[in-house]
C-alpha cells in the first residue's frame, strides 16, 4: 500500500525527522532524541502532527439520536462546545475504535438549526469508522461527511501550552483559550500569516499533560506549524514524534488501539465500563452483547482485566511478553517500556482477574528470564493540578 503523507511532511523533513509507517501514513517517529522530546512535553511543551487522525462530520436534525445509536456513549447529553470520549463497537461487543466526539453549535438552515458533531477516530481506523457510521446512518435524518483527507490536526501539549497559544491569539480573545475547560472546544481567531483565522481549538490530548489540539485545513497547516514554532523561545516548544507520544500516553495510562483495545476485547476488560451507557434510552449497536459481558463480570475472554505493572528491576517488558505468577502464564503485556519521567519500567497488561489487585507480585518473562513487577493502579503518572 502506498504510504500517505500529511500536509506537514515537508516541515518534518526540514527538521530532520526519522519517519515510520503508522496506519498507512509516513509519520515522524522522532526528530533527534525521543527522550528529550518526552521530557520537553512534561516540562515545557511539545508540538505534534496528528493529521493522520480522522475527522468525520455528522450533521442533521437527528444527529444526536443517531450517534446515541452508533456509539456506546450518550452523545445526546453533551452540551454544545463539549467533547466526549467514547467507543464504536460491533454487534457482538468488540471494539472497532475509541474516539472523541465534539458537539459544535448548530448550523442555521432554512428549516431551523441542524445539529453538528465532529467525530475523531484513530488513524488506522478512520476509513473503517467513517464507513461504519455511514452504514449505521440508514433510517436517520443525518449526513455523514468524511473530511479526513482535507483536514490537518496539530497539537501543543505541556505545561507551557496555553502560554504559547496566547501569543497567536488577539489579546481581546484570550478568554476563549484561558476559560476553555478540559474536553471542550471553541472557535478561536489565530494570527497566522499576518491575518486572523478562525480555527477549532480543543483542550484534549493524549499525553497526560494540559494541552490543545487545533483543526485546520490542509492548505493552512504549514503556516500554522511555522507560526507556532516562530513564537516560541528556545526550549519552550519542541517538535515531538510518535515515539515520545507513545511513552507519554503509556505513563498516563491511556489505551492504544491495537494494543490495549481490539475487536477481540471489550470495554469492561479494558477498564472502560463507565464509557458504556447501558442505561440510555433506546437501542445502540452492541448493547445486548455489552450488557451480557457486564453481567458476566469477568468482562473478557479468559477472564482477564487490564492492569498497570511497575517494574522492580531495570529491564522493561514489551508487547506480547507473557506475565507470570509462580512461573505460570497468567497474562500478556500489551504495552511496556522504561518510564522517562518515573525512572523505572512500566507496562500495561491483561492479567487473570484473581491477580489484578494492586500490590500483587507478578513477573514478566523477558526472553526466558523472569523479571519482577507489581500491580499498580493506573495511571502511572498524573500531572499536578
Amino acid at each position: 500500500m502506498t504510504e500517505k503523507r500529511t500536509a506537514l511532511y515537508d516541515e518534518h523533513a526540514k527538521l530532520g525527522a526519522s519517519f515510520t509507517d503508522f496506519g498507512g501514513w509516513q509519520m515522524p517517529l522522532k526528530y533527534s532524541s525521543e527522550l528529550a522530546e518526552h521530557h520537553a512535553v512534561r516540562n515545557a511543551a511539545g508540538l505534534f502532527d496528528l493529521s493522520h487522525m480522522g475527522e468525520v462530520w455528522v450533521t442533521g436534525p437527528e444527529a444526536a439520536a443517531f450517534l446515541d445509536y452508533a456509539l456506546v456513549g450518550k452523545i445526546s447529553a453533551m452540551a454544545v462546545g463539549k467533547a466526549k470520549y467514547s467507543l464504536i463497537c460491533t454487534e457482538d461487543g468488540g471494539i472497532v475504535d475509541d474516539l472523541i466526539t465534539y458537539r459544535r453549535p448548530a448550523a442555521d438552515t432554512a428549516g431551523g438549526g441542524t445539529d453538528r458533531f465532529l467525530v475523531v477516530p484513530n488513524a488506522g481506523n478512520a476509513k473503517v469508522v467513517a464507513a461504519a457510521l455511514a452504514e449505521r446512518a440508514a433510517g436517520f435524518d443525518v449526513t455523514v461527511d468524511d473530511a479526513s483527507a482535507s483536514t490537518s490536526l496539530t497539537a501543543v501539549q505541556g505545561p507551557k501550552a496555553q502560554e504559547l497559544l496566547l501569543r497567536l491569539v488577539p489579546a481581546a480573545r484570550h478568554g476563549l483559550v484561558t476559560e476553555l475547560k478540559y474536553y471542550a472546544a471553541v472557535e478561536v481567531p489565530f494570527l497566522v500569516g499576518g491575518a486572523g483565522q478562525e480555527l477549532l481549538l480543543a483542550r484534549t490530548g493524549y499525553t497526560g499533560e494540559d494541552g490543545f489540539e487545533i483543526f485546520v485545513a490542509n492548505n493552512d497547516a504549514p503556516a500554522l506549524w511555522q507560526a507556532l514554532a516562530a513564537i516560541a523561545e528556545d526550549g519552550e516548544l519542541t517538535p515531538a514524534g510518535l515515539a515520545s507520544r507513545d511513552s507519554l500516553r503509556l505513563e498516563a495510562g491511556m489505551p492504544l488501539y491495537g494494543n490495549e483495545l481490539s475487536l477481540q476485547g471489550d470495554p469492561f476488560a479494558a477498564g472502560l465500563g463507565p464509557v458504556v451507557a447501558l442505561s440510555k434510552e433506546g437501542d445502540f449497536v452492541g448493547k445486548a452483547a455489552l450488557a451480557a459481558k457486564k453481567e458476566a463480570g469477568a468482562g473478557s475472554t479468559a477472564g482477564r482485566r487490564l492492569v498497570g505493572l511497575k517494574g522492580l528491576g531495570r529491564r522493561a517488558g514489551r508487547a506480547h511478553y507473557p506475565v507470570l505468577k509462580d512461573g505460570k502464564p497468567v497474562g500478556e503485556v500489551t504495552s511496556g517500556q522504561p518510564s522517562p519521567t518515573l525512572g523505572y519500567p512500566i507496562a500495561m497488561a491483561y492479567v487473570d482477574v484473581e491477580f489484578t489487585q494492586a500490590g500483587t507480585a507478578l513477573d514478566i518473562d523477558l526472553r526466558g528470564k523472569a523479571e519482577p513487577f507489581v500491580v499498580v493502579d493506573l495511571p502511572f503518572y498524573k500531572r499536578a493540578t
